[in-house]
């Protein structure tokens, strides 16, 4: 645990750096050579928005439902009792949704070593955004002192291809992290912290927003 305090902190909470074989984080397939797609290949957000709807209450079974008019409870499922293959179902049948705006909190939801390191440290993200994107800063510690800048616009997933909110950290200064939101039930995102690595692309945590 200490070791992967350490490492966590020398990242800068927010990007929680830590490669998943040192956490075992179960990752949805992503591709090696996956590209990261920058601003210039954005998708036209408000088309995708106005193409898709939320889904009623969704219930994936052992506990784990979503619930469109309940913040609070999808919010429990996603972070206590949803496995993390349920998590990534959940992803897949997400549409685009709405762009966060304004301050978010955030939650991190798998590995558990993650979600009992992180409260501490990282309570969510400011989303300077209009219907399009724009871009972020995380909140760091309880103070919810801002800092870790990231690009916010829409993108094909990592996962799938299809449309996601991209957080793009090229701007911060550890730009391999790449992250990707939906929004699964109104004013709820769930999504994927990735590490663009060298060689592979490695799934650090997932989290909710809301």
């Amino acid at each position: 645990m200490i070791a992967v305090r350490a490492r966590f902190l020398s990242t800068l909470v927010l990007t929680l750096g830590v490669p998943s074989i040192f956490l075992g984080a179960t990752a949805p397939t992503a591709s090696a050579d996956t590209e990261i797609i920058d601003a210039t290949e954005v998708i036209d957000a408000q088309e995708v928005i106005d193409a898709e709807t939320i889904p009623a209450v969704a219930d994936y079974g052992d506990g784990c439902v979503l619930y469109p008019d309940d913040k609070a409870a999808t919010l429990d499922s996603l972070r206590f009792r949803c496995s993390a293959q349920q998590q990534d179902a959940i992803f897949r049948a997400a549409p685009l949704g709405d762009v966060p705006s304004g301050v978010k909190s955030g939650w991190v939801t798998r590995p558990p070593v993650m979600q009992a390191v992180a409260p501490p440290l990282w309570i969510g993200k400011t989303f300077y955004t209009g219907p399009d994107g724009g871009y972020l800063m995380n909140r760091l510690t309880g103070a919810g002192i801002e800092g870790w800048r990231a690009d916010v616009y829409a993108a094909p997933a990592l996962t799938d291809g299809q449309p996601a909110w991209a957080l793009n950290y090229a701007p911060s200064p550890t730009p391999p992290v790449y992250d990707e939101i939906r929004e699964v039930t109104p004013g709820v995102w769930f999504g994927y912290s990735w590490w663009r690595g060298a060689f592979q692309t490695t799934l650090l945590l997932t989290f909710a927003l809301a």
